[in-house]
């Protein structure tokens, strides 16, 4: 798909994200959204929502792109880039859980990109789309 005004990097991770999508397992919902997450060798980290009949062990496709790069042995903080898409109106954003995840695991600059099946797109930061964050160095900052 073409994403307009859209580098060809971060298309080809939207359209790795679109491929994601399709294998989200949504038998309640049936929203599929999918991820693809970049990491600092330039290999794309696919994740897809995975629902559940409990419905909060229900995990987002941000956090299975990003829990998946880390089972495979990349560290926090090796990652260039996500993309995440869903058959949205405008460009879908990551959940809040989604967010303090990207904090955690990702520079504050590294850059978010969001878009839907249209072809709507944005770029935001792991910082930007979570600003204030609370982060591991809160905790060094608390009172003992």
């Amino acid at each position: 798909m073409a994403y307009e005004g859209l580098s060809e990097s971060y298309s080809a991770l939207m359209d790795a994200a679109k491929e994601a999508m399709s294998r989200a397992y949504v038998p309640y919902s049936n929203f599929r959204v999918g991820a693809a997450l970049l990491d600092d060798a330039g290999h794309i980290h696919l994740g897809c929502n995975i629902e559940n009949a409990a419905y909060s062990p229900t995990n987002c496709a941000e956090r299975t792109a990003l829990f998946s790069a880390i089972a495979g042995g990349k560290r926090p903080g090796q990652f260039k880039a996500i993309a995440v898409i869903g058959d949205t109106e405008g460009p879908i954003a990551p959940c809040g859980v989604c967010r303090q995840v990207l904090v955690e695991l990702c520079a504050p600059d590294m850059p978010v990109i969001m878009g839907n099946l249209s072809g709507l797109w944005t770029i935001s930061t792991v910082s930007g789309i979570l600003p204030g964050a609370f982060t591991p160095a809160s905790l060094e900052n608390r009172e003992r």
